[in-house]
């Protein structure tokens, strides 16, 4: 054989091992209908501690939560504490990376929570940061080859986060001490998986290889804080949907209008790969202390913007501490500052209204196909159907301020649905006017 008949074969063969991220990705069996809830343990009650946020187990399954996302659980750096020495710090300077923070309880109390809540059918995530550590972090001074530093000589920290130092992940022994410490967790403790802070930050590499180890301790589900594709590529389940996040508030200020938003929206579905989970939500930790609440963001339309984020394709949606009262407080981030959960969680009934048909209907399964309905006012509304073999739910939203009349000419809405709200069977054709309210929505299931 001459070396013109060779060259093509070898191509070939690169691309198939080079390239494996080309097959589809396998996420965890329970995922693709599930949902996220992210717990702030330090605000979540007065005491901080585990055993307290257990006795909310049984409250939040009732709702129909299913991962549990926590915080940071790990020590917390002393040396170049945020806010003064004497405040609490940011959960994100990690001090141990096998360790609970004693402001939250001990090993066996997380232990015990985690075998109580999966008794309870929750799965258990908690927050890693492998991208930094806090500057007293132990490393420090055992592994100071860990650490990145500067033309000096001196560990440098990313950003203007002064409490923590940047990893060095071209050190083949922080690599795989960082992997160490992730199995450690699974192995010790009996967690899912992990949510990666600044995800997009640490070499899409190591995520590659740290995943690939991490599912040869057990099947995890893991989220990646980024909004790259490549991240799926590594092996991340879920990456975050900052993009539409965005989107929603500009629609809601009259930066934007319908149009905009569905392109948008178009463009992000477009730019993942079809088997990629994004993470849609309202609210987190970050936007609820820094950058404002739901209500400061959405106004009128936080429910509506909740029904798009549980209903739209690819998501698996994030439900943040306090939503199901109707939190209209910034939580302080570095300090105590608990929620105050009152006595009634009005938000409660909305919230298991659509985790329970997320769980119950595989039309809304992250996977399921989607398509934009068109109606006769698509300058304010924005309709679509999920469908899965004989399932399909159809979700229709008023973007705007003002009330709205139309119809929707496509045979996907016409039979006899539910009325997910209003708990009634309304019957529907391709000429039926629909009548929503500013910021309305009306979310259909068709059996």
């Amino acid at each position: 054989m001459t070396k013109k008949l060779q060259l093509p074969i070898l191509g070939i063969l690169l691309l198939f091992f080079c390239f494996p991220a080309i097959a589809q990705q396998t996420h965890p069996a329970w995922s693709g209908q599930s949902n996220i809830y992210e717990v702030n343990l330090r605000q979540y009650t007065a005491s901080s501690s585990i055993k307290d946020f257990e006795k909310q187990l049984s409250r939040l399954r009732s709702m129909g939560v299913e991962i549990l996302w926590f915080m940071p659980i790990t020590p917390i750096g002393l040396a170049g504490r945020k806010m003064n020495e004497t405040e609490l710090g940011s959960y994100y300077a990690v001090k141990d990376y096998k360790a609970v923070n004693p402001e939250f309880g001990t090993m066996a109390d997380w232990k015990a929570m985690v075998k109580y809540a999966h008794a309870l059918g929750f799965k258990v995530i908690t927050d890693w940061v492998a991208n930094h550590a806090a500057n007293d972090n132990g490393w420090i001074k055992t592994h100071p080859d860990f650490f990145s530093r500067d033309s000096a000589g001196n560990t440098i920290p990313p950003y203007d986060w002064t409490d923590v130092r940047k990893l060095n992940f071209s050190n083949r022994e922080l690599r795989d001490s960082m992997i160490d410490a992730m199995k450690f967790w699974l192995r010790e403790t009996g967690i899912d998986g992990f949510r990666c802070d600044v995800a997009g930050d640490v070499p899409v590499d190591f995520w590659k290889e740290c995943i690939d180890q991490l599912n040869k301790v057990k099947k995890v589900f893991m989220l990646a804080e980024g909004e790259a594709a490549s991240l799926h590529t590594a092996g991340f389940d879920a990456t975050y949907s900052w993009n539409i996040m965005r989107e929603m508030g500009d629609l809601y200020s009259g930066k934007q209008n319908v149009q905009h938003f569905d392109s948008a929206l178009n463009h992000s579905i477009a730019a993942f790969p079809a088997d990629a989970y994004r993470m849609y939500f309202t609210s987190n930790h970050d936007e609820n202390s820094w950058n404002g609440t739901e209500f400061e963001k959405y106004g009128d339309a936080y429910k509506t913007f909740a029904v798009f984020t549980q209903t739209i394709y690819q998501s698996v949606p994030l439900i943040y501490s306090g939503q199901e009262i109707a939190n209209k407080k910034r939580l302080k981030f570095f300090v105590k500052d608990p929620i105050d959960w009152g006595k009634n969680y009005p938000m409660a009934s909305f919230y298991r209204t659509l985790l329970t048909l997320r769980k119950n209907n595989p039309a809304l399964a992250a996977s399921a196909s989607y398509k934009k309905l068109t109606s006769t006012k698509d300058n304010a509304v924005f309709a679509y159907a999920r469908q899965q073999g004989n399932y399909k739910v159809v979700v229709i939203l008023n973007l705007s301020k003002q009330a709205q009349q139309f119809s929707i000419s496509d045979k996907l809405v016409a039979g006899n649905p539910m009325n997910v709200f209003m708990g009634v069977r309304e019957k529907v054709d391709e000429k039926h006017v629909f009548s929503v309210e500013p910021w309305g929505y009306i979310v259909y299931e068709y059996r």
